[in-house]
């Protein structure tokens, strides 16, 4: 029996962790970041990869340390109630409520919305294309085989190539300055907690509950059987990839910043990631971006979607067949789809703010349940006080009385916290921008 992994190993091991963990969709999120942050883009990207990269790394690590045999079995150390209710309700996050439907209009508004006609009907050609994305979502997951295998390892490489160059070209011939640029909204007062909290939308701490299993028992699979070593030879090849995405999160960032001197802070990152394709690289670049975010996006789903439909086959034994399940998750992705990336992520904010808190201390006890002997009353507890704090940050606040639009705004329905938020009518044809007060 082995203690430790060889070089080849570490590397295969790491490349399957960041191929599970960096996903096309992720690339929306910092850029829209770094146009939001500005100068204040260091201390908002730390805090990005903090949720984003360090605790998909300790969701894998927890997991092999407690030799548990996955997330229904890690929180069963709670009560086997609660880890029912909170398995289901991770994976339907990260399956067909959210992460499955944003990759479809992650693909749409990347790819097909930049190249419709002014004046066209943008829901009806979102209706259509995420139709036919589902459709070939669910065929692939009815008929899991080599084929996937075969485009994770052609795909990723091109995407990545392509992505190289996009960053390499973006930052030789930068739109403005990074210290020049003047944060908004919430990263101009506190952009490492902003980024810490826009590193949840990642869902990556998520799905390390959900698929960590799958490291481990590849690395179990390797020789390394022995809980601490294998826990161990997780971190070590994790850093590989870990570092992968945090260069990759620092740089897209970066171009986030820089392109605010070519465009107006856009809606959501896809919208910003077209733009910057299109002004660097032209239609043929955009439409290479398209592409390969498409083909990955469709990946992604057919792994979320078979992932999901295997594991509520087990939760209910005497339920729906596998089939069956990923027939419901296809059509449930597709009415969520149509509601809109932007809507997407907005709906989904105080879900993830729910359950990352659940999350995190899941782990954290996981991590270092063997000081305290994995005592079942410490983990309820803990989960208890914490699921009072995470139901206090989920329900929606009553905004301050106090606050009141800037001249030329006018007051939308949302507000986050103690922040009032307004909408301006903008010009025609132009998406909405953002004012933020922060009122006491």
């Amino acid at each position: 029996m082995k203690q430790k992994l060889s070089g080849r190993d570490y590397t295969y091991v790491a490349s399957m962790l960041f191929g599970m963990f960096f996903g096309a969709g992720n690339l929306i999120f910092p850029v829209h970041m770094g146009q939001m942050a500005g100068a204040n883009i260091w201390p908002a990207v730390i805090g990005f990869c903090v949720t984003g990269v360090g605790l998909p790394l300790l969701g894998v690590a927890a997991l092999g340390i407690s030799r548990s045999g996955g997330l229904f079995e890690l929180g069963s150390r709670v009560g086997k109630p609660y880890s029912m209710f909170f398995t289901c309700l991770l994976y339907l996050t990260i399956g067909p409520f959210f992460a499955i439907p944003r990759c479809a209009t992650t693909s749409f508004t990347v790819g097909l919305e930049q190249v419709l006609p002014q004046g066209g009907n943008t829901r009806l050609c979102l209706l259509a294309f995420s139709a036919a994305f589902f459709a070939a979502a669910l065929f692939f997951s009815l008929r899991p085989g080599k084929i996937l295998v075969w485009v994770g390892k052609v795909l990723n490489p091109c995407f990545l190539l392509f992505l190289g160059i996009l960053v390499i070209v973006a930052m030789l011939r930068p739109g403005a300055a990074v210290g020049a640029v003047v944060p908004e909204g919430a990263y101009a007062s506190q952009p490492f907690f902003t980024g810490f909290l826009e590193g949840y939308n990642t869902m990556d701490a998520l799905a390390s509950l959900a698929f960590g299993i799958v490291v481990v028992q590849v690395i179990r699979d390797l020789g390394v059987t022995e809980p601490d070593a294998v826990a161990g030879s997780t971190v070590r090849a994790g850093i590989f990839s870990c570092l992968l995405m945090a260069a990759i999160y620092v740089a897209v960032t970066i171009v986030g910043v820089q392109s605010r001197g070519l465009f107006e802070t856009s809606e959501n990152g896809g919208i910003a990631l077209a733009q910057i394709a299109q002004h660097y690289l032209g239609s043929v670049g955009l439409l290479i971006l398209a592409a390969t975010v498409t083909l990955a996006c469709l990946k992604t789903s057919v792994g979320l979607i078979t992932s999901c439909a295997e594991t509520f086959t087990g939760l209910f034994p005497k339920g729906p067949t596998y089939r069956v399940w990923a027939v419901i998750f296809s059509l449930v992705s597709l009415l969520f789809a149509n509601f809109g990336l932007s809507s997407i992520i907005g709906y989904s904010v105080p879900v993830l703010m729910f359950l990352y808190p659940l999350a995190i201390t899941l782990i954290a006890l996981s991590l270092f349940g063997k000081f305290f002997a994995y005592d079942r009353a410490v983990f309820v507890w803990t989960t208890a006080l914490t699921l009072v704090g995470a139901l206090s940050t989920t329900l929606p606040p009553r905004c301050p009385r106090r606050c009141s639009p800037p001249a030329g705004w006018t007051a939308s329905s949302r507000c986050c916290g103690r922040r009032c938020r307004w909408r301006s009518s903008g010009c025609s044809g132009s998406a909405p921008r953002c004012w933020d007060s922060l009122s006491v």
